[in-house]
């Protein structure tokens, strides 16, 4: 496989000084790729909200299948229709190399830099796909409408398709950000069954200090486009700039939310582990969600009742 010399996204990277590879982006083989690695420093995110963690990989999971988070270790979820291209990029210069996963327009929505020179020579054994292969591979042509003996075409009746994530639990809701940034969901939202209500924006400083004063674990996801990293654990410190971004120190992950770039905050409940599980939901001004704070999985009764009694103490928005 010859090697890309030069970055051939834009925005990639700051320097033109090195060699990227194209790898194979399709799970299963991705998924064995980023396992490879020991020491990595994962970020994903945009201009609004951004997560970054320092670790390892744990088995990256695709939109639809099963999600967890395990201490200690990198969560990432990504929609395999959207990533379309992985990259191993190495810098001459400084020697730094860094697997990038870009999506259809070529913009790097999760990085992780190889942190360790053994994750570093371990990069060569990750395999390499031609030029042009996706993750996404061959799009699915439908056979089209039966056809009735010696007939017209016959289109039979098919009920309209009810999206998963109107009537579906936690799982289900993070899905549909990830396909398209939640914004046909958004779109539609009245028809969500659970319960859902727009909350002041400016309350999420203050959810964020408040459990990190009290030591209530929390669990964040960021988003960016085909792909979602998340955390869960106690905030250990919070911070915020006069322009308006906030930091939170959570578990073994930095998240970065611009509060500016926040257009509308909805708390949502949706059936998780514990039953019926509010979450905060963060949206750009282009109506994506970037950024959801929840409880993931078993967390304990105890944790689960405390975040619920902060979310139902949460004002709406003013009219």
């Amino acid at each position: 496989m010859a090697e890309h010399h030069g970055c051939g996204f834009e925005g990639c990277c700051g320097r033109r000084n090195g060699s990227a590879r194209l790898i194979d982006a399709r799970m299963p083989e991705l998924a064995r790729c980023l396992t490879l690695f020991q020491y990595v420093q994962a970020v994903t995110g945009g201009p609004v909200a951004r997560i970054d963690q320092a670790g390892s990989y744990a088995v990256p999971s695709l939109r639809g299948e099963a999600f967890a988070l395990r201490p200690g270790s990198i969560a990432l979820r990504i929609d395999g229709a959207g990533v379309d291209t992985a990259v191993v990029a190495r810098d001459e210069d400084t020697g730094s190399v860094a697997l990038r996963l870009l999506d259809m327009e070529g913009r790097t929505v999760h990085q992780g830099r190889l942190l360790s020179e053994g994750d570093r020579l371990l990069a060569g054994l990750a395999g390499t796909v031609e030029a042009g292969a996706s993750a996404a591979g061959r799009p699915v042509v439908p056979a089209g409408p039966p056809r009735a003996p010696d007939g017209p075409l016959a289109v039979p009746d098919v009920p309209e398709r009810v999206p998963e994530w109107e009537d579906g639990d936690q799982l289900a809701q993070l899905d549909a950000v990830l396909a398209d940034g939640g914004a046909a969901r958004r779109e539609v939202f009245h028809r969500y069954r659970g319960e859902h209500r727009p909350i002041e924006v400016d309350v999420v400083p203050a959810v964020l200090d408040h459990v990190c004063s009290v030591g209530l674990p929390i669990g964040v996801a960021v988003f960016a486009p085909a792909a979602m990293q998340a955390c869960g654990g106690r905030v250990h410190v919070t911070d915020r700039t006069v322009g308006g971004r906030v930091f939170a120190a959570i578990a073994e992950s930095s998240v970065e939310i611009d509060l500016a770039g926040v257009r509308a905050c909805h708390l949502v409940r949706s059936t998780a582990a514990h039953g019926p599980t509010s979450a905060l939901e963060l949206d750009d001004g282009d109506g994506r969600c970037v950024s959801v704070i929840t409880q993931f999985g078993m967390v304990g009764e105890d944790v689960h009742a405390a975040w619920e009694h902060l979310a139902e103490s949460l004002p709406g928005t003013s009219t």
